[in-house]
């Protein structure tokens, strides 16, 4: 906060229309103008803390008639010191926050350089206009000798103020006689008289706002450390004053007359506390006769609710029933609540039933009978630009909320379907909800009925019972406080059914658009009107769904994401949360895209982003450890005490150009920037994810290793968490011919196991699996067949190619190509039926590095729905019978299916 700044010849000028700096005050402004944009990018942003600009007030002519009758009238500067403005025509200048070009304004021929102590730059959307906020800290005052408005931001030649008011000297010699000049100063008779007064009246003031708020402790040391020529200007900058005076402070060179007037400041500040003390204090001594007994009433009340006796429930049931007359409930219903409101003021509060009375008419007051979002106009480019900042891919599923807007756009009261996401954990279903919503511009609100097996959950319990409440849907509309929200019916395949009742039923007249109109909630007891909610609902799987609760949603699937589809989603939105919830950036951590990829390949083989997710953020936490152990706090202005004082305010200057805040003397280091310095940002290398992550999870040789020995088939099931590779394990042993299953296997998936073993016993001559001699495969053996992991469940006829091309494996003691993976249901005749899951099938082949994958030939069509980068890496076999399988599942193809045609 030194004056002695060495100043260039040459500063840039940011005009402030109407407002001053001080120097020692410190203000943060928004610049979104071209010239002001200009300036802070050339001579703040690029120079960074060695950037200086001037700031220099300008005025209206208007308001310059008025400031120049005060100035004759002794208002103003010193003699001497008050210099005239400088008149600019700003339709040959800039303009100055954006008034009409044709103005005439007041440039002040006085300013204050100013360094910046922080600056940060954003970008406006949809506009894309660039803006600054910066923190400016006022310097030293100069004098302009030549302003020049010409190119993209004024510049003006300037020169340095004394310290006193007997001229100019050249700016070397004023550097050196600063400190002398001031000691003289110092020691003057008039100027130690002024700062005994300055110092009585400013620790009164402080005094005063101490007893009030309890700080200034600080502002005393600083009253005992700065010298009180810079104090004059801190305290003024602190205090609301006209633009007038504050130009009066900016000319008050002399450290003399500085001092006086801020002094006269600070004094009128002070009296106009003590007379507001005063008019207080007379107030209160002035109590009535109605007032005491009004205390005395007050006190009275208190005792009686502390013995439970309480007399105002009259008061309280009044402004109920206001509450409920607001509350724009229908006709019927008004009834109703009228009706049951007679009853709770016949009631005592000790008796039975009150509380529960009270809370149920408290309920129908507070819910949103009439209230609704007031709905934006659509604007279907803004929506899925905004879909597509959020979610990656997913083409299909953004066009189908696209059109899903465009009707509402066309008919805003239409019924459209109620829009049942379906895929596995972790890709979108849910921030796809809230996406629809915020394009609607509608309220939110998320209901989970994950594990809900009560009906009551759902329509509510009756008012009989003890801690009886009203169901989620009623209760999350209360919580919303409108009845046009958006409402997520989340996990809506996890409910369950017993005794208490079906939730999934129950939710068949919530999705029913002709008959949620009169939704019967069993604890409301009236009807509610639930046609002018949005219902999305989302699911992992459509088994466990009911049909008929099926039937009246339209599916929308979402499929897994394919590894590049993740590392772009990694790139673009992972990363970046990652590092802004762990308090870092980019400067601090750096994932390369490779490194991005091996965490996908060998750390997460999945459908969704959940685990790269969580990866990541372990990454950024071994950051985190690292900056914070190097943390050093950057300093931001050495002269800034450390205080926290009462005296300072925010203020919002006029104009639309900048907007300004003034920033209190015990500004903190951090909150201006909280940034660390550190040698070099961490770069993650494969070194560092093995000693962060761990050895990899999974290998790309996987399929390889195990698949190396006859009797092992890879197949490809689906599961609520996506598309999964299943091997098949199958090995013989000495026994009586029994089939032996493993690995938690449903009734289905052993019955595909029975009619695979049948049918390879029916065909061992065709296929040459024995001896000419030999009539049964089992003879004085037992199979055994395994499906791995032991501890995840499995079911479903998707195996049955899988188990038959084990089996052959097995009693040819021929390995199936590692690169090959199957799917695919098969009738004892050897027919290959179509199965479920295609899509996330292939895209599970594709995430474990399989190349080939073989299909039933009726399944061809779901293929249309795989991305086209994965078709492209895969070889996509079809089969039509059981032979065509061991043709494309063997090396060579299928040697014994020769001999087959050739007995044809």
């Amino acid at each position: 906060m030194a004056e002695s700044v060495e100043l260039p010849g040459r500063l840039a000028i940011l005009p402030f229309r109407n407002k001053v700096l001080l120097p020692g005050a410190f203000i943060r402004i928004r610049c979104t103008s071209q010239s002001s944009v200009k300036l802070v990018e050339q001579e703040l942003w690029q120079r960074e803390e060695k950037g200086l600009i001037g700031i220099l007030p300008v005025q209206d002519a208007a308001e310059t008639t008025s400031m120049d009758s005060m100035l004759s009238q002794g208002v103003g500067s010193e003699s001497g010191e008050r210099s005239s403005n400088v008149q600019v025509s700003t339709s040959d200048a800039h303009k100055v926050d954006g008034k009409n070009p044709s103005e005439v304004i007041h440039w002040h021929n006085r300013g204050v350089a100013a360094r910046a102590l922080h600056l940060s730059r954003g970008v406006e959307k949809p506009s894309g206009r660039v803006t600054y906020i910066v923190v400016l800290e006022g310097l030293c005052r100069f004098n302009i000798e030549e302003l020049n408005t010409r190119g993209p931001y004024c510049t003006a030649k300037i020169s340095p103020l004394e310290m006193t008011k007997s001229g100019y000297f050249l700016i070397s010699i004023f550097y050196l006689l600063t400190c002398l000049e001031m000691e003289q100063v110092e020691q003057d008779p008039d100027f130690v008289t002024l700062s005994r007064q300055f110092k009585a009246i400013a620790m009164e003031l402080i005094s005063i706002l101490e007893q009030k708020q309890k700080t200034g402790g600080r502002i005393k040391v600083l009253l005992e450390t700065l010298p009180f020529h810079k104090l004059a200007d801190i305290f003024v900058a602190s205090f609301e004053i006209s633009f007038e005076e504050q130009l009066c402070m900016l000319d008050s060179v002399d450290p003399k007359v500085r001092l006086s007037k801020a002094t006269e400041l600070v004094d009128r500040h002070l009296q106009s506390i003590r007379v507001a003390e005063k008019i207080t204090q007379k107030v209160e001594g002035q109590l009535s006769k109605s007032q005491k007994e009004y205390l005395l009433r007050q006190q009275m009340r208190a005792i009686k609710e502390e013995l439970g006796d309480n007399d105002d429930d009259e008061d309280d049931l009044a402004s109920l029933e206001r509450k409920m007359q607001n509350a724009g409930m229908p006709s019927n219903i008004w009834k109703h609540a009228q009706r049951e409101l007679r009853r709770l003021k016949k009631m005592q509060p000790q008796q039975p039933g009150y509380n529960s009375s009270r809370v149920y008419l408290d309920l129908l007051a507070d819910l949103p009978w009439q209230k609704a979002s007031e709905e934006q106009e659509l604007d279907l480019k803004a929506a899925k630009d905004h879909l597509d900042c959020d979610h990656y891919g997913l083409v299909k599923i953004k066009q189908r909320i696209i059109e899903y807007l465009a009707v509402r756009k066309l008919k805003p009261d239409a019924r459209g379907p109620v829009l049942c996401f379906v895929g596995p954990p972790g890709v979108g279903k849910t921030s796809l909800a809230s996406s629809i919503a915020a394009a609607l511009g509608r309220k939110f609100i998320r209901i989970s009925l994950g594990g809900v097996k009560d009906e009551a959950d759902i329509r509510g319990h009756r008012r009989t019972y003890i801690g009886s409440m009203p169901g989620r849907l009623i209760d999350g509309l209360k919580r919303v406080g409108v009845c046009n929200p958006v409402m997520l019916l989340d996990e809506i395949d996890k409910t369950g059914s017993d005794v208490r009742g079906d939730p999934a039923s129950a939710l068949l007249e919530v999705l029913d658009p002709e008959q949620n109109k009169s939704f019967n909630d069993h604890y409301l007891n009236v009807p509610f009107d639930l046609s002018k909610v949005i219902f999305v609902a989302t699911a992992n799987r459509m088994q466990p769904i009911p049909p008929p609760l099926l039937d009246r949603m339209e599916v929308i699937e979402l499929p897994g994401y394919t590894a590049e589809e993740k590392l772009r989603i990694a790139m673009q939105h992972l990363i970046p949360r990652v590092l802004d919830q762990h308090g870092l950036s980019s400067a601090f951590l750096q994932i390369p895209e490779d490194m991005v990829k091996l965490v996908i390949q060998r750390y997460t083989r999945e459908a969704g982003v959940r685990n790269l997710e969580r990866n990541l953020a372990a990454l950024a936490r071994a950051a985190a450890v690292r900056v914070a152990e190097q943390e050093q706090v950057v300093s931001v202005s050495k002269d800034v005490h450390k205080i926290t004082s009462p005296l300072l305010d925010n203020r919002l200057a006029e104009g639309a150009e900048m907007e300004m805040e003034i920033i209190p003397m015990g500004v903190n280091n951090h909150e201006i920037s909280n940034a660390f310095r550190i040698a070099s940002p961490l770069v993650v290398d494969e070194a560092m994810l093995e000693k962060i992550l761990g050895p990899p999870r999974f290998d790309d040789q996987e399929a390889a290793d195990r698949v190396a020995t006859p009797g092992v088939s890879v197949g490809l099931v689906w599961t609520a968490f996506g598309g999964e590779v299943q091997f098949v394990e199958a090995t013989s042993v000495v026994g009586n011919g029994e089939l032996h299953l493993t690995g938690q296997l449903g009734d289905v998936i052993k019955e595909s196991a029975q009619i695979a073993l049948t049918w390879v016993r029916a065909r061992v001559a065709d296929l040459k699996l024995a001896a000419a001699e030999e009539t049964d495969l089992l003879q004085g053996k037992d199979i055994h067949i395994h499906f791995p992991a032991g501890a995840v469940p499995k079911d479903g006829p998707s195996a049955g190619v899988t188990l038959v091309t084990a089996l052959v494996s097995l009693f040819s003691q021929k390995n199936v190509r590692a690169d090959t993976a199957m799917t695919g249901e098969m009738t004892l005749r050897g027919l290959v039926l179509p199965v479920g899951g295609v899509k996330d099938k292939v895209l599970a082949a594709h995430r474990y590095g399989i190349k080939r994958v073989i299909l039933p030939e009726r399944n061809l069509k779901d293929l249309v729905e795989v991305p086209a980068d994965v078709l492209s890496s895969l070889e996509i076999l079809v089969a039509k019978r059981m032979e065509d399988v061991l043709e494309h599942a063997f090396d060579g193809g299928c040697p014994w299916r020769q001999h087959q045609r050739s007995k044809l």
